[in-house]
């Protein structure tokens, strides 16, 4: 009974004797809800009402009791309360300000939720009207872009960034909320930028202006020239550029934060007792249930920087304190509610510095180094579609580190070694590897390990192949420079190789499954390229002449592998034919493989151009298992060795190089450039609008109570 009271703005309860009474802002909100003018009858009545605390809660509820004709009626007193709120920005007492401010909100939200099914003009008409909107949005762009820059209150640049907020995601997609035209015309990015090279703004404020700036950049990206975009690609500024990576590295490392916290108390809970009483039968199902919420704004923001700015790749590699293992000291922080999809502001005071202390105890790290561990918890489980859209959003951010030049070369640095410790899927098979293991490494090593893992943990009936692919893709990159620039990486290259040879075993104990809805031979090709690679330029990146024997050993180990990707990728039309013909005459029912095969190899199969690539793309491989296994069985036979040891393998490699012969294959250390446009508009429409959604359902425009209001601006005349 006391809420719907204080929803309806009454005073006191009603009773038999005697009227409720209600607030005053709620009478004059009233009074503007009717088709007259309400300054025809009180002169002051615009200026009383921005001194009233706002009832965020009647206005927008009014809003929504109207239907679309009761509400064209008092379009007339709707603009006119628009145009005096705006008016009230450029005040100079600042409850008016603020007032003003989350009645704008109010409005907006209000009008929102009558035109959900119609486009953004017609909310500029309901809020503004069209006549006027020009120089209404004008105002309030330039009234906005003052108190953010101004000296003054954190509170009023507060409210201004979540108002900005609300007119961006006014509608679901964001391309076609008209508004934006006049945010475009009148920019505030210079207002954005301040805000982030500043400490004290950054820490108070930073992350709902990134989470803006992320929004703005994909207004009409692909369609008109965005001037956020341009503005965002020719930022140089360091403070700005460090301010904006602090912001992102802090909201990912509370993410990390929160994920690592509840593995601890999984772990130390229940499910750990009931694993102690029957063995680890459980553990990967149990494990399985460890939920963050992902945090796709704030990746957004950090695509939107990589992808555009090549200043912020440096930013990538700025070494500080670890920050979950930072003492910071106490101070007030931004009361914001927790949000699902990265609209909770993070809370740490490491956004306030620039410059942060090193102490050779704490662990040194960097925002790439904090993505990555984003990363390896985000790509654990891509069932689900806001981890999914997480998942995939990493890969492409990898994509565009992986084919960057600086990027490349402080990743593959001697002298910038870390330990970074991704969160490995728990698996029955292995067991989980001790943090204090682990070494000191280039960052390419941690890279290189997140693709390996993901390689191994998601062979599965649901079978993720557009992640695969992309990950294939970004070790190709790397391997890439590698080659160009002769760079010998101290890396467990073995690792590698037996995930790529298990997922070649895997497409092919699964290719009826898999070519039911996916191109198996593209991927696999890939994967056959990525040996290729190793075969024909092994010699000026792998570390040692040992390592490329160990190379030719696992191919030569595994070569039943290959063998039989070739055979179900190579085999001629009338070679099957003839076999298909032999097999039906001797049996009535015909094994799927070779049916499946059959119809891949004919004329009129779909695969048969891929399938094609593949069989040419083995040769080499091909070439060293013909030649090295016949030599292998001969020294068994002349040694009466059973079974050859490992290193006994090796010496017969060493000593049969002379006589082999392989292929030269161009464009093996080539790779497409990474284009958003042309391949990946798509995912971020719809990635952006699932963004819109959520940051409008999670801004919160009252948390500042009028009491603390009142005593920050006690200075008031």
């Amino acid at each position: 009974m006391a809420l719907a009271e204080k929803k309806g703005g009454l005073l006191r309860k009603s009773s038999a004797s005697k009227k409720p009474l209600k607030e005053k802002v709620v009478l004059m909100y009233d009074e503007i809800f009717t088709i007259d003018d309400p300054s025809k009858r009180n002169p002051r009545f615009w200026e009383e009402l921005f001194l009233m605390k706002v009832n965020l809660e009647y206005l927008e509820g009014k809003l929504e009791a109207l239907d679309g004709e009761e509400l064209m009626k008092i379009k007339d007193n709707i603009n006119c309360l628009f145009q005096h709120c705006i008016q009230a920005l450029a005040e100079e007492h600042p409850i008016r300000v603020v007032n003003a401010l989350q009645t704008l909100c109010a409005l907006i939200r209000g009008v929102h939720q009558k035109n959900k099914s119609t486009s953004g003009f017609d909310i500029i008409n309901m809020l503004m009207g069209f006549d006027k909107a020009e120089l209404c949005m004008k105002n309030l762009m330039e009234s906005l872009d003052a108190l953010l820059c101004a000296e003054g209150s954190e509170s009023l640049k507060s409210l201004c960034l979540k108002l900005l907020l609300c007119l961006v995601t006014v509608t679901d997609n964001i391309s076609q909320n008209t508004i934006l035209e006049y945010v475009m015309i009148n920019s505030i990015f210079e207002a954005i930028l301040q805000i982030l090279s500043t400490p004290l703004s950054r820490r108070e404020h930073g992350y709902d202006a990134v989470v803006l700036l992320a929004l703005l950049v994909n207004y009409r990206k692909y369609e008109s020239v965005n001037p956020y975009i341009v503005k965002l690609s020719i930022v140089d500024d360091e403070a700005t550029l460090n301010g904006m990576g602090l912001v992102i590295a802090q909201a990912l490392s509370e993410y990390n934060q929160q994920y690592r916290d509840k593995e601890e108390e999984h772990q130390t809970g229940f499910f750990s007792a009931l694993t102690n009483m029957v063995g680890s039968m459980f553990i990967a199902d149990a494990d399985e249930k460890i939920s963050v919420q992902t945090n796709e704004a704030i990746l957004l923001a950090l695509y939107e920087a990589v992808h555009l700015n090549r200043n912020f790749i440096t930013v990538l590699a700025q070494s500080h304190p670890e920050i979950g293992l930072m003492t910071t000291p106490a101070s007030p922080v931004p009361t914001t509610p927790v949000t699902p999809l990265g609209t909770t502001p993070p809370s740490s005071d490491v956004m306030g510095s620039t410059e942060l202390p090193l102490d050779a105890d704490v662990q040194t790290s960097n925002l790439l180094i904090t993505f990555l561990k984003y990363s390896s918890i985000v790509m654990q489980d891509t069932k689900d579609e806001h981890r999914l859209y997480s998942g995939k959003l990493c890969l492409i951010i990898l994509t565009c580190i992986a084919e960057d030049q600086y990027a490349n070369a402080f990743l593959h640095d001697d002298n910038m070694n870390f330990r970074v410790n991704l969160h490995r899927m728990p698996m029955r098979h292995r067991k989980k590897a001790a943090d204090k293991n682990l070494p000191c490494r280039p960052l390419v090593c941690a890279v290189l390990d997140l693709m390996v893992e993901f390689i191994v943990t998601h062979m599965m009936k649901e079978f993720p192949m557009d992640l695969y692919v992309r990950c294939i893709q970004i070790v190709h990159k790397l391997l890439c420079y590698q080659k160009k620039c002769r760079v010998r990486l101290h890396y467990t290259w073995r690792e590698l190789w037996s995930a790529l040879i298990n997922l070649l075993k895997f497409l092919m104990s699964n290719e009826t499954v898999l070519l039911a809805k996916h191109n198996i031979f593209t991927l696999a090709l890939m994967v056959v390229n990525l040996f290729n690679m190793f075969i024909t330029y092994g010699d000026t990146f792998l570390p040692t002449p040992s390592s490329y024997d160990e190379l030719y050993y696992e191919i030569i180990r595994m070569h039943q592998s290959f063998d039989n990707l070739y055979s179900m990728a190579c085999l001629q039309r009338q070679h099957l034919a003839a076999h298909w013909q032999r097999e039906e005459t001797e049996s009535s029912s015909v094994p799927g493989l070779w049916e499946q095969v059959l119809r891949l190899s004919t004329n009129v199969g779909q695969w048969k151009e891929p399938a094609s690539k593949v069989t040419h793309a083995l040769v080499n491989i091909r070439a060293i298992i013909n030649h090295f296994n016949p030599k292998i069985e001969s020294y068994a036979a002349v040694n009466h060795i059973s079974q050859l040891s490992e290193e006994q393998v090796l010496e017969v490699v060493r000593s049969n190089y002379d006589t082999l012969t392989l292929k030269l294959q161009d464009g093996l250390d080539q790779h497409e450039r990474y284009s958003e446009q042309h391949k990946e508009a798509t995912f971020f429409k719809e990635l952006v609008r699932s963004i819109s959604i959520n940051v409008r359902k999670n801004l919160a425009f009252n948390t500042l109570s009028q009491e603390l209001l009142l005593k920050e601006f006690s200075t008031i005349s």
